[in-house]
């Protein structure tokens, strides 16, 4: 991995439903306009995204959008993140979804090819 800096102030940190000790850390770095998206198993880090600061709105939004599986909480309301040095800041705000999609995510798990059989 490239350079490991500390957790900054604005930040959080996700468990994995596998367990095993498996996080996510999620930071926004302002000085870099980014928000960085990190896999962490114990304290190794295991790969790492950056995300531009004016995609953030697009990625919660896509989030927002999905629906609970029955017996879950529901999922919270459309936000609009409001980040300054210190915070970030999420304010409910109904929003229209949007009328462009890319992708098809309509399958829930990709088919399972065939194992080669070796002799």
């Amino acid at each position: 991995m490239g350079e490991v800096l500390p957790m900054p102030t604005v930040g959080d940190v996700f468990l994995d439903v596998r367990g095993d000790d498996r996080t996510m850390r999620v930071s926004y770095h302002q000085d870099r306009e980014v928000v960085v998206v990190s896999l962490w198993a114990g304290a190794a880090c295991r790969g790492s995204f950056r995300l531009a600061a004016d995609d953030a709105g697009r990625l919660v939004a896509f989030l927002s959008g999905i629906v609970s599986p029955a017996g879950a909480p529901d999922a919270p309301d459309d936000t609009e993140i409001q980040a300054d040095a210190d915070t970030i800041a999420a304010t409910p705000q109904r929003t229209a979804p949007s009328p462009e999609q890319t992708g098809d995510v309509s399958m829930l798990a990709l088919p399972k090819k065939p194992v080669p059989r070796v002799a």
